[in-house]
């Protein structure tokens, strides 16, 4: 089941593990994207927003879990 208003590809049968595991990689991703940013080396830089999006629909399934 998907959620109601969403083109997410994150359905709510995904263990919650598995999406804290997701959550943390995107995070880091996140990081490392701010990173390069900083050092000035090259990136996308709509990779940043993709992944903002990413960590906030995660953490929304995550909430709606519990």
């Amino acid at each position: 089941m998907k959620l109601p208003n969403s083109n997410s590809k994150y359905n709510i049968s995904i263990s919650t593990q598995e999406l804290i595991k997701e959550l943390k990689e995107a995070e880091k991703g996140l990081f490392d994207l701010r990173f390069k940013k900083a050092t000035r080396q090259p990136f996308k830089p709509h990779e940043i927003k993709v992944t903002k999006k990413k960590i906030a629909t995660l953490k929304t399934i995550l909430r709606d879990k519990v």
